[in-house]
């Protein structure tokens, strides 16, 4: 029978995203309005509103915590791994915003070419990752640009994890057998 104790992750995770929306969103409501951000700090590109963080947390909250709850019913020890995955990125998130607003775009450009180099080890793709990082940007950034960047290491995770490095393996035991 499945272990079903972990049924409560999905809405604590989205309960977590909404309480913090809706904390930025009224920081930023209080504090001369919300804010929007042109698509890669260029002002011929779009502008996204922050108030878009209301639908794609909770959205990311779910996605991790299903998906965490999934894994964790089969293997208990995965929620501790998955915990500890998401504050990790939650810090990584953290780190990329105090750089950028501290104005060291050499910082900012090495925490994030880190995040890049670290996908190809550590598993990213997973979703506590994703909404990790994106939470730790939010209360900077809002929540659509970090998620548009974390999709890129998401997709450089997921392409070495589950092409790569089987590929390799596979022409290694060919190599050798």
């Amino acid at each position: 029978m499945a272990n079903d104790s972990y049924r409560w992750l999905p809405t604590a995770a989205v309960g977590l995203a909404v309480l913090a929306a809706t904390a930025h969103l009224g920081w930023e409501y209080t504090h001369g309005g919300i804010r929007s951000h042109h698509l890669l700090n260029r002002a011929d590109l779009p502008t996204v509103s922050n108030s878009w963080g209301l639908l794609v947390l909770p959205v990311l909250g779910w996605l991790a915590g299903s998906f965490v709850a999934r894994r964790a019913m089969v293997v208990p020890s995965t929620a501790r791994t998955a915990l500890a995955a998401f504050l990790g990125a939650i810090a990584v998130g953290a780190a990329l915003s105090v750089a950028f607003v501290a104005g060291s775009e050499s910082a900012a450009g090495a925490v994030f070419f880190g995040v890049l180099v670290i996908s190809l080890v550590l598993p990213t793709y997973r979703a506590e990752y994703l909404f990790g990082f994106v939470l730790g940007m939010t209360f900077v950034f809002g929540s659509i640009l970090p998620t548009l960047f974390g999709l890129l290491a998401v997709g450089i995770s997921a392409a070495a994890h589950l092409v790569l490095w089987p590929a390799g393996m596979w022409a290694l035991r060919r190599a050798r057998g």
